[in-house]
């Protein structure tokens, strides 16, 4: 994603310094800037812990986020794929 196409480049540098991808933070800062900080901050609390799932579940959300190489990875391995994606 091209700086230009950064709706929030504030969040978004702040995300990055917290660690996040430079994908999950476009991602994150372009959503704030289109649906205001508040909503963007308001959602997610629903899913369960990744520690709660199975393998198995953890490879359908890896699959389902386009995540490569998901099926060679242990437990521990894929929540680390998953969450910094």
């Amino acid at each position: 994603m091209s700086e230009n196409s950064i709706k929030d480049p504030e969040m978004y540098e702040s995300l990055r310094d917290e660690g996040n991808s430079k994908e999950k933070a476009a991602r994150i800062s372009n959503a704030a800037a289109a649906e205001g900080r508040s909503e963007v901050g308001h959602r997610g609390g629903e899913a369960e812990d990744y520690e709660d799932r199975t393998v198995d579940e953890l490879q359908d959300r890896a699959k389902e986020l386009g995540i490569e190489g998901y099926s060679d990875l242990t437990k521990d391995e894929l929540i680390d794929k998953l969450r910094n994606h």
